[in-house]
This record gives structure tokens, C-alpha cells and sequence, in this order.
């Protein structure tokens, strides 16, 4: 309306107290109008604003969602950023989903983040070692496993018939040979083969460095322990294992998935071994660049569709004939 009277205004050269009686409105209210424009409504009801998500948006983010069910919402909101899906926060794909009633609820008890020792600010600094047991018929075997504690990403692992000395400082080795050149220290629990003689000639013949968790407090080493908590409930315990070899055919390609495609909540949602070969930064860039291209696209597209639709209202409008 305020574009409608300064446009007619100014062509027929008639004041605006004029158009305001034969419209119907006070001039007051005109002024009002115009102080206004281009403000969010705050008052009865919102007005959408430029950068809003679309309908289609938002039906792209429900849907992705709904076909993602191992992963969260903030795991989501990045995946669609990195394949170019739909551009939106953590923040607002929560809003979108709570707002149709598609968010799966999960527990919200309190966290043991970041209640260990120091955390490592360099790849290779830290490495967390553990065994877990896997059981395959009537038998048990024995998952080992050597994560890098920076990045998240499982640099070695093994599926052992035993565990002694010698199945641990195996894994250890073909770990040490991927990664010649670095030099890192190892955190254990108290197992055995951790505090028996074979493990600390091998820390002492490699120049390394060794420290185990204090009892009863596993937060220390959680990553490594929380790592084996995922395989299984995500990979091992979804499939029925005939033999070792046929276990091995089945941990190697999630292993690969872990460290390659699925986001990891506790590095910001990027892949441990991006994080680990050093382009976290990069993504995160790149992220930000897309949503704030998005914003700037969806409130262009908006100014557009309202120049539109008030040329519609000139030309329908009878002082417009």
C-alpha cells in the first residue's frame, strides 16, 4: 500500500491525504506503514521474513531425516550442507522437525565429555588402544583396535582368536607401519597385556610414551570404549557372524564408513579422517559459505517475488488504468 500511494503520488501529483481518504485509511496509520516497512511483523502473528526457509526446504529436510534414522538431527543439518541437499542450522532443522513432529526424542543425561586428562591438539599425539570381546556362535573373539584420539579415527584394527601380549603388540605394530614417522602415546586401562612386560618393550623399543587410566574411572580411555560400543550396536550385533573370516568381511567396510562418511558429533560433525588429514577447517569454511549463500538467495528470491506481486497490484489496481 505505501508503494502503491508514493508511486501514484508522485505521477499524479496529488497529495497523500487524498489517497488515505479514498482508501479508507487514516494518515496516521500511513505514516505507521511506512516507518515499518521492511520489518519483521511483531505483532498478531509473524511475517515471513526474507531468509526463511521455503516449503520445498522443508520438505527436503524432513525428508532426509526420516531416511537417515541411525543419524541425529545436528549429524543431518551437516550432511545436507556437505551434499548440497538443503542449507540450514542445527538450530532450524530442530525448529523444522519439532514443528512437524518428526524429531525422534533421545536421552538427555548428563555428558562425560571432556572429564578425562588434557585432550590432544595435534593428530598422532594420543593414541587409545582396548579389546573388546566379540561373539561369534559358541565362541569368543576379540576385537582390537587403535584410535587416534585428535580426530576419532581407527588407525588399525584386528579381529583376534586370543588376546595375549603377543595379539596386542601385533595390531600395535601394523599401526606403527601405516605411520612410520609419528610418535605417539598410548593410553590403555590396566588389562594385562597392557602392564605386562611384552607392552612396555614395545613402548621402550618404539621411543613411545605409555599412560593407563586410573581404576574405576574409564572416562580416560572412553573414546575407545565408546567407539566399541557403536561397531556393535551399529554393525556387529545387526548381523549373524558364521566364522572370523566372514566378521572380518563384515567390521572392514564399516570401519571404513566410520572413518570416511559418518560425521562424528564430538569434532564437529566432520569425518575423523578429515579431521585427521587436516581439512575440518576447510569444511567448516565451506559450510558456512553455503548457508550464507543460501540466506542471501532465499531473501533475493523473496524481494523479487514482492516487486512482482505489487506490479500485479499497480496493474490491477482501477487509478492504474
Amino acid at each position: 500500500m505505501v508503494e502503491f500511494i508514493e508511486y501514484w503520488k508522485g505521477k499524479a501529483n496529488i497529495r497523500e491525504n487524498w489517497f488515505c481518504r479514498h482508501i479508507g485509511i487514516r494518515q496516521e496509520r500511513l505514516i505507521d506503514w511506512r516507518k515499518r516497512r521492511g520489518i519483521a511483523n511483531q505483532h498478531n502473528g509473524k511475517m515471513p521474513r526474507e531468509y526463511w526457509l521455503s516449503e520445498e526446504e522443508k520438505d527436503a529436510i524432513e525428508h532426509f531425516y526420516l531416511s537417515h534414522r541411525e543419524d541425529g538431527y545436528r549429524r543431518c543439518a551437516y550432511m545436507m550442507i556437505d551434499q548440497d541437499i538443503a542449507f540450514a542450522s542445527p538450530t532450524t532443522v530442530y525448529r523444522v522437525l519439532k514443528e512437524r513432529d518428526a524429531l525422534r526424542m533421545r536421552g538427555n543425561g548428563p555428558t562425560k565429555k571432556g572429564t578425562g586428562f588434557d585432550q590432544p591438539m595435534k593428530a598422532h599425539e594420543h593414541w587409545h588402544t582396548d579389546i573388546s570381546y566379540v561373539k561369534i556362535g559358541d565362541r569368543f573373539f576379540f576385537l582390537i583396535c587403535v584410535l587416534d584420539g585428535f580426530s576419532r579415527a581407527i588407525v588399525h584394527w584386528d579381529l583376534r582368536e586370543e588376546m595375549k601380549d603377543k595379539d596386542v603388540g601385533i595390531v600395535q605394530m601394523a599401526a606403527l607401519e601405516k605411520y612410520p614417522d609419528v610418535n605417539p602415546r598410548y593410553i590403555t586401562d590396566n588389562g594385562k597385556q597392557f602392564t605386562g612386560g611384552e607392552f612396555k618393550k614395545f613402548i621402550a623399543l618404539h621411543g613411545l610414551t605409555h599412560v593407563r587410566t586410573s581404576p574405576y574411572y574409564p572416562q580416560s580411555n572412553g573414546k575407545i570404549e565408546r567407539f566399541h560400543g557403536t561397531i556393535k550396536s551399529e554393525c556387529i550385533r545387526r548381523s549373524t557372524l558364521v566364522d572370523q573370516d566372514h566378521a572380518k568381511k563384515v567390521i572392514l567396510p564399516y570401519v571404513d564408513y566410520y572413518n570416511k562418511q559418518r560425521l562424528h558429533s564430538s569434532i564437529g560433525y566432520v569425518t575423523p579422517f578429515d579431521k585427521l588429514e587436516g581439512r575440518a577447517a576447510k569444511i567448516q569454511q565451506d559450510r558456512d559459505r553455503k548457508l550464507d549463500l543460501a540466506r542471501q538467495l532465499r531473501k533475493l528470491f523473496r524481494e523479487t517475488e514482492r516487486k512482482s506481486e505489487n506490479q500485479d497490484a499497480l496493474d490491477c489496481h482501477p487509478l492504474g488504468s
